[in-house]
């Protein structure tokens, strides 16, 4: 009887003939086609497909304007002509599924590593609305990161969000990388909106490698797709750390990056007719990076965490440049990766001094937070000494302040590059060793 009915249920299927709401384009320009007739159903972020001679071309609706939509095609608008049909598609479904785990798809949910993938049961929002702010947690026990300067100096805290801001080439990409292999948590979501299409395998295959794909779900849009797809890359692998999340899962979500996310947003954003306005960037540009960020951090009830970093692309290491300003408003903490410093040969090439972790002091002992403030009190009087020192023009012995930090310096340096696989005591405890060259009798009493 089974068998009759799905029998039944599949011709009937089969004869069954997919109707669409359809317009006509308009007008057309480089970046925006107008489409009449249906301004009454397409509503904004709907997907419109265009018919033309040359094939077929997806679009999506940017603004709404009487009786014309505009949309924002995802490729050359080469070869459309006025009148050719527009149809208005159905809204795509987006299922996260534990099976996603150790696989690369796109923003769509479609998978871009070659092997079929099954959705999952209950589709999600990609613009989903953050847990409400008197149900969430407080954010949690320090983390694991496998980096001793990670577990002591600035330390990560389950639910925390952070950035990492670094220019071009100063091993960002490889920092997330090891942070995705090593930091605690139950699932990687890793984002990585607007990559270059010859890294993106590169990065899986050999940054992330077999142990950092085991538990992660990589959601990629390289940098040759449209600025819609691009922003909803950032949309999408936040979907999943959500999916996850209200699982009752632990989350780490690393998304690469914040400034291309924004640039894809500006991109949309002037196409729909909005004008710019600082250093380029519309005026909607700061509620769409809150809206993003503020969807990762503590959850509620019975839910998991979302612990996040996202990384942010800084020209000149310029820290106040609008997308590194916006965010550095909305996160819990950020560190600041230095080209100077990677030109020494260390890393991570974390400039100290201008990082700062807002889950310090709760995370930590009195102890623990008294070494870290000794450290940071050394790092900086040698960094303001430093053109002194480095001259020939200071003379031992006239500052002690200034002698502690020249005998730490060496130690604290060789510290801020410590792997330490054996947790955060061993990581305080390979501190207060550094600290002890700046007082050893001290220390040896003690």
């Amino acid at each position: 009887m089974t068998a009759q009915v799905m029998a039944r249920v599949t011709t009937a299927l089969r004869r069954t003939q997919m109707r669409y709401r359809q317009g006509r384009v308009v007008g057309a320009s480089g970046n925006r086609i107008t489409v009449a007739g249906l301004s009454s159903l397409a509503r904004l972020g709907d997907q419109v497909l265009v018919l033309h001679h040359g094939g077929h071309l997806g679009a999506e609706v940017v603004l709404a304007e009487g009786d014309l939509v505009h949309l924002l095609p995802e490729g050359p608008a080469d070869g459309v002509l006025l009148g050719d049909p527009a149809r208005l598609m159905p809204p795509l479904v987006f299922a996260p599924h534990d099976d996603w785990i150790g696989r690369v798809i796109d923003p769509d949910g479609r998978p871009l590593d070659g092997a079929p993938l099954l959705p999952g049961l209950v589709p999600r929002r990609l613009r989903a609305a953050p847990p409400a702010p008197h149900d969430r947690r407080a954010m949690g026990a320090r983390v694991e990161t496998g980096f001793a300067l990670f577990n002591t100096l600035l330390p990560l805290a389950r639910g925390q969000r952070i950035g990492l801001f670094a220019g071009s080439g100063v091993g960002k990409s490889t920092l997330l990388a090891d942070l995705a292999r090593q930091v605690e948590a139950d699932v990687i979501v890793i984002g990585l909106v607007g990559e270059r299409g010859r890294e993106l395998r590169h990065f899986v295959e050999e940054v992330l490698g077999p142990d950092g794909m085991a538990r992660s779900v990589v959601v990629a849009a390289t940098s040759d797709r449209a600025p819609q797809v691009r922003r909803k890359c950032a949309l999408a692998a936040t979907a999943v750390a959500e999916h996850f999340r209200d699982a009752g899962r632990q989350v780490l979500l690393l998304l690469d990056s914040v400034t291309r996310f924004a640039e894809a947003h500006r991109e949309i954003a002037i196409a729909a007719g909005e004008p710019s306005s600082l250093r380029g960037y519309p005026a909607s540009t700061g509620p769409a990076i809150a809206g993003l960020c503020e969807r990762a951090g503590p959850g509620s009830g019975e839910a998991g965490d979302i612990t996040a970093i996202y990384s942010v692309l800084v020209a000149g290491s310029d820290m106040d440049e609008p997308v590194a300003d916006m965010l550095r408003g909305v996160l819990d903490g950020h560190v600041v990766l230095d080209r100077a410093i990677a030109e020494r040969g260390q890393f991570p090439a974390v400039d100290l001094l201008r990082s700062v972790s807002r889950s310090l002091p709760d995370v930590a002992s009195v102890q623990e937070n008294a070494l870290i403030g000794e450290a940071r009190s050394h790092l900086g009087t040698f960094d303001r000494a430093a053109l002194m020192i480095r001259s020939g023009l200071y003379t031992p012995g006239s500052d002690a302040a200034i002698d502690a930090a020249i005998a730490c310096q060496p130690a604290l340096e060789r510290f801020l590059t410590l792997r330490e696989p054996r947790g955060t005591p061993a990581s305080f405890a390979a501190l207060r060793q550094a600290l002890a060259k700046a007082n050893p009798r001290q220390r040896q009493a003690e």
